[in-house]
């Protein structure tokens, strides 16, 4: 089992040491091995679109000063909502990045809506930054015809949080890179790992809280339901509502009136950050007890942890989202500054829960982790 409790903070001062050098980080592995995912994954560049980088003009290597980015205007989207338990670390460390190399960065919120972010993406191509860092939640299929609009501007695009795998291998060379966990693996992994801690049992039933109607970001909730599938647990489903996506107070009926229809629901496993971290208030609203079901979900937010120490949350996948945000701010400068090509980092670290969560709380709720 993968229980990895810190990972990296110095793969950030290594990134930022060796800043021209910083090749594209190899993928760690997820922490239970899932079956393949084309889909999540990023076809190889051909050689016709790997380009060599621009001849510097003098030998000597540029100053690495600590504003070696100022003057590089980027647009950043963290997600939902300032102050939501996952976008606000996605937020954080984007700010550290800026202040780390000097970029001035505008932050553009989109309450996790699709379709919002589509045309606040456009919106940010008007002002012309040297560089935009999204969130890929509306798929290739949505997302990439702007992005080669940008693209044709000399707009640098890099994403985070859900990969857009047909636009990094187009632009992979022009900086598109990816910061984020591999969403089928991570969705998969999940629910692997809650099967073998809870001691569900084939037959058992689950209920699961997803996206998989999203094109790119419902490859993590089609993980979790393969994973069950493939241990013979029943699921209950229910898609989050855009409602619900934006505020997740505001499905206490909804988690209540499903408990109440699915008495038989041993485990809920929730694909939705914000959500996960409100689950004791969607479980005392069904009136249950901590422990009653073995709830399981993504990420580690300051809630998230406060439920695992009170029984009422089981386990959490940590993607380490402010490694995001960093590095949605330091693929723009690298490749703007130095002509890095895209870097490919999954930040997924493993689980948590009871056993490690002492360790990483104080990271978490100080907003790092």
């Amino acid at each position: 089992m993968f229980k990895k409790a810190i990972r990296g903070i110095t793969l950030l001062a290594l990134c930022a040491l060796a800043l021209s050098a910083c090749a594209p980080a190899t993928a760690t592995q997820a922490p239970t091995q899932a079956p393949a995912a084309t889909a999540a994954q990023a076809p190889a560049a051909t050689a016709a679109q790997v380009t060599a980088a621009p001849a510097a003009t003098s030998g000597a290597a540029p100053a690495q000063t600590a504003g070696w980015c100022s003057g590089v205007k980027i647009v950043l989207f963290p997600g939902g909502t300032p102050g939501g338990g996952f976008e606000e670390v996605v937020h954080n460390g984007a700010m550290q990045a800026a202040k780390d190399t000097g970029a001035n960065v505008q932050y553009v919120w989109s309450d996790w809506k699709p379709d919002q972010m589509i045309s606040q993406f456009t919106q940010a191509m008007a002002t012309k930054p040297d560089g935009i860092a999204i969130m890929g939640h509306p798929g290739d299929v949505a997302f990439d015809p702007l992005i080669d609009q940008a693209e044709s501007q000399g707009i640098i695009v890099t994403s985070m949080n859900t990969p857009l795998p047909l636009a990094q291998a187009k632009y992979s060379a022009n900086g598109f890179g990816y910061a984020g966990a591999i969403l089928y693996d991570a969705g998969y992994s999940l629910a692997t790992e809650a099967v073998s801690e809870s001691g569900l049992k084939a037959g058992d039933t689950s209920f699961v809280w997803g996206l998989k109607a999203q094109a790119g970001r419902g490859q993590r909730t089609i993980g979790v339901l393969d994973a069950l599938q493939k241990a013979g647990i029943k699921v209950v489903y229910q898609e989050i509502s855009d409602a619900i996506n934006a505020d997740a107070s505001t499905g206490v009926s909804t988690f209540a009136g499903i408990m109440s229809a699915h008495p038989e629901i041993k485990m809920v496993i929730t694909d939705h950050g914000d959500i996960t971290g409100t689950i004791q208030t969607f479980l005392q609203a069904a009136n249950k007890k901590p422990g009653d079901v073995f709830a399981a979900g993504f990420d580690a937010s300051g809630n998230a942890v406060t439920a695992i120490q009170g029984g009422w949350l089981q386990l959490v996948i940590d993607q380490q989202q402010y490694l995001q945000g960093y590095f949605g701010v330091l693929q723009i400068c690298l490749t703007k500054e130095f002509h890095n090509g895209g870097l490919n980092i999954n930040t997924a670290a493993g689980f948590v829960n009871k056993s490690n969560v002492a360790t990483l709380a104080p990271l978490i709720k100080a907003g790092v982790r």
